[in-house]
């Protein structure tokens, strides 16, 4: 299916890759694939991802406060609370087992990890990262909105109209509201239209 990819397409899923290592991800999610979009040589859909307050700094910056282990959110402890799970009542008994303040003052084991040899030095996979079922997904998506648009072949902007036909969690956050989804996928295929 690769080879129906045309240049701006293959160069956003390396980026992915490449993406995905610089933030110590051992897989290659669908917010890797945006950023691998936002990274394209296709200026026309940068231009326009960058229009619906996307950029590849932006972007960075989420994830990498994803991946910080940034406290819990309010968000994030809603969604807890409704599977049963209060972060104020196990802050509450682990300070009550091990003493006030306990996770603020909790020391990181030192020491060799047992899975440095799968990482480098500076903490980035090392090798393949393999795709997750989610971005797998993305790829084939895009086959299908080209096919769809009677396209011969599959564009950066075909990725991009599957990342928003099939986003993730994350991805889902990071485009907005559905109105806001809504107004990128016609801006999308607006693009993709013209240049035909």
């Amino acid at each position: 299916m690769f080879e129906r990819f045309d240049r701006a397409a293959k160069y956003a899923i390396v980026m992915a890759q490449e993406e995905a290592r610089e933030l110590c991800s051992s897989s290659i999610e669908v917010e890797h694939v945006l950023l691998g979009l936002l990274a394209s040589p296709d200026a026309g859909l940068v231009e326009i991802l960058a229009a619906h307050g996307l950029t590849a700094e932006g972007v960075r910056d989420v994830l990498a406060r994803k991946r910080t282990g940034e406290p819990l959110g309010a968000e994030d402890a809603e969604a807890l609370r409704s599977i049963g799970i209060d972060l104020d009542a196990v802050r509450e008994s682990l300070e009550a087992t091990f003493g006030e303040n306990a996770l603020e003052q909790a020391a990181v084991p030192g020491g060799e990890s047992r899975w440095r040899k799968y990482w480098g030095p500076e903490g980035a996979p090392r090798g393949h990262i393999p795709f997750t079922k989610e971005s797998k997904k993305i790829v084939e998506l895009s086959l299908r909105e080209a096919i769809a648009r009677k396209d011969d072949r599959i564009e950066a902007g075909h990725l991009m109209l599957a990342v928003l036909r099939a986003p993730n969690v994350v991805t889902g956050r990071l485009l907005g509201d559905e109105a806001a989804q809504r107004a990128l996928r016609d801006a999308v295929s607006g693009y993709l239209g013209r240049a035909a």
